[in-house]
């Protein structure tokens, strides 16, 4: 594939998921304040792709051996634990307080991608960058009102978590790294059918199934529909976010996907009417969002100069590729 190809790939996988990650933010946001049944969203959600999926994609499935399928499954815990804490994130706190403490994950990813086979390089622009957002995101949790903290647990609980699924699925999908051999399509049917059975699970024990009758009951026809548009942009976050995670590091991923849904900020504030932001919120996002570019750029130069450095320092033939202690492919 030729760079140019490569480059209007990544653009196409990270614009569609960035668009599809607003989406559903948006659409979870609404649907679990009409429906307040958090496991079991989840796992509308999850079935709705895996049918899909069967149905509508099988010749797509590509699944190389059962090693291949069995690393893979070690995504699903995380993948699942991610979208229920998202879910219980977004209904305990505002969609703003979700997104700007998400600006704090790509620290962590910076930290254990140094255990990768082959690691990132960091610049002191990088660092720059990422602490303008923390600085950020301080600036705008400072003049939070107190009735928007009890889901500020959940949320770095969610941070956390897919601070460890985006560096799993990186592992798991760079060239660079132990990719598996299975296909896009595989790997996101497993990660919603393999799913169904922890978050049934988390059902059961959190007693969803004798109040699902009930809550389903009381939903009006546009409840409803936030419910089946969150099922749609579901399936697509769970192919575009594998796409995206494939061609670009686990940071950029997430560095990515957090100034992106700043957008949600400005539907929050002006489109909702549900949150009122202070001048001191609106500076701490505005200075998070720059850091975002900044940190873009950063990565951009170390790219580049990787870029000369293989015309440089050519690999020698028959030379045994690079193993870092605790992994192997």
């Amino acid at each position: 594939m030729s760079k140019q190809a490569e480059q209007m790939q990544i653009l196409a996988a990270t614009s569609l998921y960035c668009f599809s990650s607003v989406g559903m933010l948006l659409f979870n946001k609404l649907a679990i304040q009409h429906f307040p049944l958090e496991c079991s969203l989840v796992w509308a959600q999850l079935f709705f792709s895996a049918a899909c999926l069967s149905l509508f994609a099988f010749p797509y499935i590509h699944v190389g051996s059962m090693k291949d399928l069995l690393r893979w499954c070690m995504v699903v815990p995380f993948y699942c634990g991610m979208l229920l804490t998202s879910i219980l994130a977004l209904k305990h706190a505002p969609m703003s307080l979700v997104i700007v403490l998400r600006n704090t994950s790509p620290l962590g990813t910076l930290v254990f991608e140094r255990f990768y086979p082959e690691p990132l390089r960091i610049s002191g622009r990088m660092l720059g960058a990422i602490l303008m957002m923390m600085i950020g995101a301080m600036m705008y949790v400072s003049k939070l009102p107190v009735n928007s903290w009890q889901g500020i647990g959940w949320v770095l609980l969610n941070s956390a978590i897919a601070v460890a699924d985006r560096l799993l699925q990186r592992l798991l999908l760079s060239k660079e790294q132990c990719p598996v051999d299975i296909s896009k399509t595989g790997i996101t049917l497993i990660n919603n059918l393999v799913g169904l059975l922890p978050v049934g699970v988390a059902m059961y024990f959190k007693g969803e199934f004798s109040q699902l009758p009930a809550a389903v009951a009381l939903l009006s026809p546009i409840d409803k529909a936030y419910i089946a548009v969150s099922c749609v942009i579901g399936l697509a976050i769970s192919y575009t976010s594998i796409w995206a995670q494939s061609l670009i590091s686990a940071t950029s991923f997430l560095v990515m996907i957090n100034a992106n849904k700043f957008i949600i900020i400005g539907i929050e504030a002006f489109g909702l009417h549900s949150k009122a932001l202070s001048a001191m919120q609106i500076a701490g996002a505005s200075l998070t969002i720059l850091g975002g570019v900044a940190y873009g750029k950063a990565r951009q130069a170390i790219e580049e100069e990787a870029e000369e450095m293989k015309f440089l320092l050519p690999q020698k033939d028959g030379m045994p590729p690079l193993k870092v202690k605790g992994f192997s492919c």
